[in-house]
């Protein structure tokens, strides 16, 4: 018996019936040969954490851009803190950790430079829109691996792209993201704007700090145990009606008094403008793209091209880039 094999007869005696098993995937777009020491979604953990998608992810913002602190978030630590809050209720469900811990490591790949506002610039120039979620599953099916993809399995792929959005995925292990995400962000993003003095803990409505906890470590632990209490004896994930209530209320408080303040986010509509400039630049521009690019701009279109290249810079590459193409040089005898 292969070690992958011993994996599968575990899974099937450990996880609920309800869980999704990997000797039971819906399997690749590509078939490949089964690896003969790891399930195919651990698989697909190895090829997310190994993609130079993942490691952009560093130098991309979460909320705060650009800060000089080095104790904010980055899209990349936000990634690490929903990975390990949605395996902790895999666990606790008796759900399949591996396949929840691939959709967590690969919900953000597709994230843009300075966070939800190069999302909304990238939305408005790009005709029939763009989001972050399909950008992340345009990643991992498209772009990595010089224009191969990934090949990731169904339920990941899916999972990765429906992480948000009115669709929801198939599979619960893929539907706890969807809570782990959000649990994550209103939490640490709270405890970033506290350490840049936007709010406190006083802030919050009693009510809240009551129902949550009296700081965002615990609000993330009574939430993360109040969904697994709610759904151990469901086929399904949730969180019981007055948490839920709750989550939503922390959420709206958040964007009223961080998402949306402009003190926080004075600087953002520079970084929208410059990745409008910047897309309007290379639509004129296709050959000065990155060779897969070029190539995605003969197959997809120019715009299309565009956008992938744009959305997959870092903060610090997407201002470089515009000031080579954008900020005037002075003049130096040749």
């Amino acid at each position: 018996m292969s070690i992958r094999a011993d994996i599968e007869r575990r899974e099937r005696d450990r996880l609920r019936p309800c869980a999704c098993f990997s000797a039971l995937s819906k399997g690749r777009e590509v078939p490949e040969p089964e690896c003969g020491v790891r399930t195919c979604f651990q698989r697909d953990v190895d090829r997310v954490i190994h993609s130079k998608a993942f490691r952009r992810l560093a130098h991309k913002t979460q909320v705060f851009l650009k800060p000089v602190n080095d104790h904010y978030r980055t899209r990349l630590t936000h990634t690490l803190e929903v990975s390990r809050i949605a395996r902790t209720i895999a666990r606790g469900l008796s759900l399949n950790e591996d396949l929840t811990e691939a959709v967590a490591l690969g919900h953000d790949l597709g994230h843009t430079p300075f966070g939800h506002a190069g999302e909304a610039a990238l939305n408005g120039v790009l005709e029939g829109g763009f989001t972050h979620n399909e950008q992340s599953w345009r990643v991992v099916q498209r772009l990595e691996r010089g224009g191969k993809g990934m090949n990731l399995c169904a339920e990941v792929g899916d999972g990765i792209r429906y992480h948000t959005g009115d669709k929801w995925p198939d599979t619960l292990e893929a539907r706890i993201i969807r809570f782990a995400d959000r649990i994550a962000y209103v939490n640490h993003d709270f405890d970033d704007a506290a350490r840049a003095g936007l709010l406190g803990e006083e802030d919050l409505p009693p009510w809240l700090r009551e129902c949550l906890g009296l700081d965002p470590h615990d609000r993330i632990d009574t939430l993360v145990k109040d969904l697994i209490q709610t759904s151990m004896d469901l086929n399904d994930v949730t969180l019981s009606p007055d948490r839920m209530r709750a989550l939503t209320e922390i959420r709206a408080f958040m964007f009223e008094r961080v998402y949306l303040n402009p003190v926080a986010k004075a600087e953002e509509e520079k970084g929208r403008d410059l990745l409008r400039h910047l897309f309007d630049y290379y639509i004129s521009n296709v050959n000065e793209m990155p060779p897969e690019y070029r190539a995605i701009a003969e197959t997809d279109g120019v715009p299309r091209a565009a956008a992938d290249y744009i959305s997959g810079m870092t903060d610090r590459l997407a201002v470089m880039k515009y000031g080579e193409l954008m900020i005037p040089k002075g003049w130096q005898k040749v």
